[in-house]
């Protein structure tokens, strides 16, 4: 059965609950189309300690304060997924799940949305499927050869897993600090970076960090000179649980390892560490393989846009995936702008 909504979205994360919010609102007929079983999207999946940068106030979506979580200034995952469900519903989103989307395709005046459920035509999409789902590793020589565990930063889930092991933490920005803090205690743990942690000042939060990614956007936009956003601040949050480590003296950092050896790795010097698992906490990349058929990337792997508009196809709108689809879009806070824009830029399309 194929249906005809005027527009689809794929993903039903924080990104496509605030482009469904405000779709609703002026009044347009609309899908989203989420892989996963259950609401809260990548939420869902983080490691037991996470908590957000800001607090409850300043990590909201559109139309709906996120309540405060008793007993923490900064919420909690769990919190969260709780917050994006109550949303999903308190708005009567339409959420279809699970639907895994395998391609967007022009089809005449139409984009045809193929999926594992069955095909969608619509007059516009919007992507906000984000980065949880295509973690990155870099290519370290000897990455293969080690016989530890290894993983990625969406496969840990806490410190219980690794109780009296020798666990290295591969990575410098919040989520290597966080797990890094999380390990610290019962762990022989050994964190690197490629250069000296960063943290950012005690009293910056998320707040600060939207408003230094704003105002980043609004110069270059404006011709101005580039303030540096974010990254001229520092790398890392020092949320309550990093700061205690750090403090502590637990948080000590080493420079990048040059290789990786069968019982660990090694440094240019020649000095080793041995380890029984690694945790790569190494970022993540656009998760877009379902636009490929799109031909629109271009040599770096991004998709050229104009706001949140692909230059190359006028009908799609990317949402969430880092700073290069609107300030801060891939945070709670951040994302509501980027998403009513997208949604007035489909409804001016549409009429």
């Amino acid at each position: 059965m194929t249906r005809t909504p005027q527009v689809v979205v794929i993903g039903g994360g924080q990104s496509g609950l605030a482009a469904g919010y405000h779709l609703r609102r002026l009044g347009l007929d609309f899908v989203v189309l989420d892989a996963g079983t259950t609401a809260g999207g990548a939420w869902q999946h983080m490691w037991d300690s996470l908590h957000l940068f800001s607090p409850a106030a300043h990590s909201s979506l559109p139309g709906r304060l996120m309540p405060t979580q008793a007993g923490q200034e900064y919420p909690d995952a769990q919190h969260v997924v709780e917050y994006l469900t109550d949303y999903e519903k308190r708005y009567g989103l339409p959420v279809e799940r699970p639907v895994r989307v395998l391609g967007v395709h022009r089809d005449g005046q139409l984009l045809r949305v193929e999926t594992d459920s069955g095909t969608w035509h619509a007059r516009a999409v919007i992507s906000a499927t984000g980065t949880w789902w295509r973690p990155f590793i870099p290519a370290v020589p000897g990455r293969e050869v080690f016989g530890g565990r290894r993983l990625h930063t969406v496969e840990y889930r806490g410190p219980r897993d690794f109780a009296g092991r020798r666990v290295i933490v591969v990575g410098g920005g919040n989520s290597g600090a966080q797990i890094a803090a999380d390990l610290a205690r019962d762990t022989e743990l050994t964190w690197v970076t490629r250069r000296p942690p960063r943290y950012l000042s005690d009293d910056i939060d998320g707040r600060a960090l939207f408003d230094a990614a704003t105002a980043r956007r609004r110069a270059l936009d404006e011709g101005r000179t580039d303030t540096g956003g974010v990254a001229s601040l520092g790398d890392i949050v020092a949320v309550p649980a990093v700061r205690e480590a750090r403090d502590r003296g637990l948080l000590a950092a080493n420079p990048m390892f040059s290789h990786l050896v069968p019982g660990g790795v090694v440094w240019p010097d020649g000095t080793r560490a041995e380890a029984d698992a690694i945790i790569w906490c190494t970022g993540f990349r656009p998760a877009l393989s379902h636009l490929a058929p799109l031909q629109l990337r271009g040599t770096r792997g991004h998709i050229a846009i104009d706001g949140t508009r692909a230059v190359g196809e006028p009908r799609l709108h990317l949402l969430g995936h880092g700073d290069w689809t609107g300030p801060a879009s891939a945070t709670l806070i951040g994302v509501g702008r980027p998403a009513r824009d997208a949604a007035r830029g489909i409804a001016e399309l549409l009429t």
